[in-house]
């Protein structure tokens, strides 16, 4: 039977509530591994695990238990280990480096900041803040809109534009928020968003991270900024003692 891995905690955590289950259907029991100083949350695997909206909640939920009682380590969702065994010689092949990171994390939390521009705002922003193209879009309307070349080199420098913009924007949220995180990772970039980016806060900074938040919204008004979180810190634990299970193609795998 293979073992699916929900967390790495201390081995002094508090105890599981009674009756915990996880994922599949039914809910397999969630038991822990203890290796040395080390423990991981675990459960039998159910074959042909699959990112569905129950079993993500399922593994969402064990880590907010578990996590309401202390620090885990949160491995992302589908982390299927061949055996128990398997995970207890990884929690000992690695124990210097997750030990590290339990103390590193510890009453901290993840918030995901992503940023996009609401584009009839950042085209009004563009345009009153280049000359140039005003000038070129006033000539343009002069002429009844332009010839063809003029409408295309028109549109290729406001694209050009907004692109720095992107750019300037997404390095101003971060200098505003990042004074008030512990730690940043850099999420994969997306179509659709210019800035994709967790950090780590401390839960007695988290008012004051939310605060900064609403400062870069006052402040960006051309800006759409979405903030997630409290979340376990996903982005700042390292590949756990698993491999993600496969996931349907079109699956949204962020367990978040």
């Amino acid at each position: 039977m293979s073992t699916y891995v929900y967390g790495i905690t201390a081995r002094t955590h508090p105890a599981l509530p009674e009756g915990m289950t996880g994922v599949g259907e039914p809910p397999r029991p969630v038991r822990v591994l203890t290796a040395g100083e080390l423990a991981a949350v675990v459960s039998d695997a159910p074959e042909g695990l699959r990112a569905k909206r129950r079993d993500l909640l399922a593994h969402q939920n064990v880590l907010a238990e578990v996590g309401a009682a202390g620090c885990v380590l949160p491995m992302r969702f589908g982390n299927v280990a061949s055996d128990d065994d398997a995970v207890a010689h990884v929690l000992d092949e690695r124990a210097d480096h997750y030990l590290e990171r339990l103390q590193a994390l510890d009453g901290k939390v993840e918030y995901n900041v992503k940023a996009n521009h609401v584009e009839e705002a950042v085209l009004h922003l563009v345009m009153a803040e280049n000359p140039d193209l005003r000038s070129l879009a006033e000539a343009n309307r002069r002429a009844g809109g332009g010839s063809y070349d003029d409408k295309l080199r028109l549109g290729e420098l406001v694209a050009s534009a907004v692109k720095a913009k992107e750019a300037e924007d997404a390095a101003s949220v971060q200098a505003v928020l990042e004074p008030v995180a512990a730690a940043v990772s850099a999420g994969p970039q997306s179509t659709g968003w210019l800035l994709n980016v967790s950090f780590l806060v401390a839960r007695d900074a988290a008012t004051d991270f939310l605060a900064a938040a609403d400062r870069v919204r006052a402040d960006h008004p051309h800006l759409e900024l979405r903030v997630n979180g409290p979340l376990p810190p996903y982005s700042f634990v390292e590949p756990g003692p698993a491999q993600p299970a496969a996931e349907p193609a079109g699956t949204d795998s962020e367990a978040r």
